[in-house]
């Protein structure tokens, strides 16, 4: 299955800020349609974009939750 190259909707992480630094968005949008989570780079838009199952998506965001 592929993701299409300009998803209609970009969710820039709520721990994203002005100053750099790692930061990821996601397209909810079409994770609801395939049931991919598709993650990049917010600072180079143009970055290869990864896709994760949700079951692992949900996983991580636990992990990363837990971790702050």
């Amino acid at each position: 299955m592929s993701i299409p190259p300009n998803p209609p909707e970009w969710v820039k992480s709520s721990y994203s800020g002005n100053g750099g630094g790692n930061c990821l968005e996601f397209s909810p949008s079409v994770a609801v349609i395939t049931g991919r989570v598709p993650v990049r780079d917010s600072k180079l838009s143009e970055s290869p974009i990864l896709t994760f199952g949700a079951p692992q998506w949900s996983s991580f965001l636990t992990f990363a939750k837990d971790q702050s």
